[in-house]
């Protein structure tokens, strides 16, 4: 096996980090602490090392002890089979790479029933090993001394023997190294239409008859093509030039020019089309869709970071109104703390138009509940329903906002919805989780499942488990670096923190609904189930407002209060006035607080939390206004618009301009210079100006420019 040393220099190197870096960082996972701890809480051990490093190194350190595992498993597999030479079992030792290890294994792994093994049954490998020698001898002659009840010609055996040799050639590990660097290098993805699916596969007709080099195919094309092709659209072909690989493979079996170097001729040729081109090509789509894969989860990753950490408007009594034509606009009133305090319908719209009685009732909601913003939902009527609020006198001070309001509806009919509101329908959960986006995107959007919220890029294609995994991590990610408030926390909100799962997050509701609120961090050791390492990895991400301790809604984790209080009482101060008075904080000399648990890192990062105690890192929600356009036909070519970023992608972003359907900027009109990345130029909630150059109506495509 590879030598601990040798594995942790490897792992190093991929992560750009010293081995003390590595060993301390691998420890502490090994130990249970998660990601966002070790970042936040441990930088003297990892050299500060931040998420996506320590996220990298436990990955890594993952996906290397399973090839450990795999090169044991396979070393007892060829060692019961008494064929494990001491060359063979050092290659496998020393071996960094699955394929190289898969391609050492392939002569003596277990198999089916195949041609070769028919042709060895017969007794024909002593034939196939001597025409592998190009003796000058003729091999009709040679082959003849092979006939027997089952093998009747000297053609029959000499198919069988090439039988053979195609299989020896397949299981070289050398010539499956050579392959596999043509087609790393020189492969083309090919698609062709399936015959009769013009019209059904309109919407992929940029790939009819289309060719592309692999390695420069991108992420999203790839998809869209694997697509097209799950859908029976496209058939799709992954090869290189099939006349250099027969070349490079003649030249590496055929040395001489004999009757048996004919038969070598014809057993690569088929080895490299039944055997060869179908294992490699086939690995090659899987190595190619999984880097597409991982490219269009990064995507959906940092879009769903920007969307969780997205500007809050914060505790305020917000109105929400989930629009609607026929079916009426449902409309409810949160209190400042998000709690549902009434519901009501209206119907400002067509058939019914009771414009005034409409009027009416949310100028007594707003007046009833003292209502400081509205929240309106993007979707169907959402425009029209904004006109609607926007006419009628409602106070110069009550500011309204569309939302965004994709995954509503999922989480409307989810169990979560159910728990919070087992008497409410759906239509009135959808609302009141379009108001709780204004107040506070994280927190709600934590409730559902990412692949609803409609910020990725081909999320339903890429691989399941992988996408889970990785946005799991975002939201964890987001969840800790905000901080949470103790105390008004969901459980959907809570099993995101550090070192809280679910079990442990209805323990923390239950604790509360039965307590009352937590009066301190200390107090959360009373919660059932929550011991001292869980207690460890959460405390310093829950915040606790008007608690004794004012350290306990900060950052500051509480196994360094201490060192505060230290600081404090060489001012001659107390906590509270270390906080509030930056003359006193300017005094303390960081170096003198040092520890041996406690390094320069984390002194200067306590220092930097006392002079903002629980600030949220996120922006303030600003107001925003469309233009007068509502729906796309209301547009014109060269028309001038505001907007906001809603989705990007490798290929550019989309833009709400208030019309229904967003528009796409290309990634060549995000700027007048070249971009090689849309996250360069735009992020996601940006507000911008756009420009429309393209209107096609029946494909429902808008096309925008931000070169204006």
């Amino acid at each position: 096996m590879i030598s601990d040393h040798a594995l942790q220099q490897l792992i190093a190197h991929q992560v750009s980090c010293s081995i003390h870096q590595l060993v301390q960082t691998q420890k502490l996972l090994e130990e249970g602490a998660t990601v966002p701890f070790i970042a936040r809480y441990r930088k003297e051990a990892t050299g500060s090392l931040d998420e996506v490093a320590i996220e990298s190194i436990r990955l890594l350190t993952q996906k290397y002890t399973e090839f450990e595992k795999r090169k044991i498993a396979i070393l007892e597999s060829i060692a019961e089979s008494g064929k494990l030479s001491k060359e063979l079992e050092t290659k496998i030792k020393t071996c960094l790479e699955p394929s190289e290890l898969e391609d050492l294994y392939l002569p003596f792994k277990p198999k089916r029933k195949t041609r070769a093994s028919v042709a060895r049954a017969n007794g024909l490998e002593p034939l196939a090993l001597w025409l592998l020698k190009e003796s000058n001898q003729d091999c009709i002659q040679e082959a003849h001394r092979f006939l027997n009840q089952t093998v009747k010609t000297e053609d029959e055996a000499l198919q069988g023997a090439r039988d053979i040799i195609a299989e020896i050639i397949n299981e070289d590990a050398n010539a499956r190294s050579m392959l596999r660097l043509q087609y790393e290098k020189f492969a083309t993805i090919s698609s062709k239409l399936v015959k009769g699916k013009e019209t059904e596969g309109q919407k992929y007709q940029d790939y009819f008859g289309f060719n592309e080099s692999l390695k420069n195919c991108p992420s999203y094309r790839l998809l869209a093509m694997y697509r097209a092709e799950e859908e029976g659209i496209l058939r799709l072909t992954i090869e290189p030039d099939e006349t250099i690989c027969l070349d490079k493979l003649d030249f590496m079996f055929v040395k001489r020019n004999t009757s048996s170097s004919e038969q070598i001729y014809l057993a690569i040729k088929d080895a490299y089309k039944r055997l060869l081109t179908p294992a490699i090509s086939t690995e090659f789509r899987n190595s190619a869709k999984e880097k597409a894969d991982q490219a269009a989860i990064l995507v959906f990753a940092e879009n769903l970071k920007q969307l969780l950490l997205s500007a809050p408007l914060g505790n305020q009594r917000i109105l929400a109104i989930d629009p609607g034509f026929r079916s009426g606009c449902k409309v409810v009133c949160l209190n400042q703390e998000g709690d549902l305090v009434e519901d009501a319908i209206i119907y400002p719209h067509e058939p019914q138009r009771q414009s005034n009685e409409a009027g009416k009732t949310l100028q007594y909601l707003c007046e009833k509940h003292q209502i400081t913003a509205i929240a309106i939902g993007n979707g169907t009527a959402g425009r029209e329903t904004e006109s609607f609020v926007k006419s009628i006198d409602l106070g110069s001070d009550r500011k309204i906002f569309m939302v965004n309001e994709n995954g509503a509806s999922v989480y409307s009919a989810s169990e979560i919805a159910r728990e919070e509101f087992p008497n409410k329908d759906l239509t009135v959960r959808g609302a009141v989780s379009i108001g709780r986006r204004l107040a506070d995107p994280l927190a709600e959007l934590v409730k559902i499942d990412p692949k609803a919220i409609g910020v990725g890029q081909y999320q339903h294609d890429v691989d399941q488990t992988k996408l889970k995994q990785s946005l799991d991590t975002v939201v964890e990610s987001c969840v800790n670096k905000v901080g949470v408030n103790l105390n008004t926390a969901s459980k959907s909100l809570l099993m995101y923190v550090s070192g809280i799962g679910p079990q442990t997050a209805q323990n923390i509701i239950q604790f509360r609904e039965k307590n009352g609120p937590f009066q301190s961090r200390n107090q959360l050791k009373k919660v059932p189930r929550l011991g001292d390492k869980a207690f460890e990895q959460c405390a310093g991400f829950l915040r606790i407002a008007n608690s004794k301790n004012p350290l306990d809604n900060s950052a500051v984790h509480p196994e360094s209060y201490s060192i505060v209080e230290r600081m404090a009482q060489d001012q001659n101060c107390k906590v509270i006035d270390l906080l509030n008075q930056a003359p006193l904080r300017a005094k303390l000399q960081a170096e003198k607080y040092i520890t041996p648990e406690a390094g320069l890192p984390t002194i200067k990062d306590i220092l930097q939390e006392l002079a903002k105690p629980g600030r949220d890192p996120r922006e303030t929600r600003k107001e925003f206004s469309f233009g007068n356009v509502k729906k796309p036909e209301d547009l014109s070519l060269d028309m001038v618009l505001p907007g906001i970023v809603t989705n990007i992608t490798q290929f550019g972003c989309f833009v709400d301009i208030g019309v229904k359907q967003d528009g796409m900027v290309h990634i060549s009109q995000l700027a007048n210079k070249f971009v090689s990345d849309p996250n360069q130029v735009v992020k996601l909630q940006q507000e911008v100006m756009v420009k429309v150059i393209s209107i096609d109506l029946d494909r429902k495509r808008i096309g925008l420019s931000m070169k204006i």
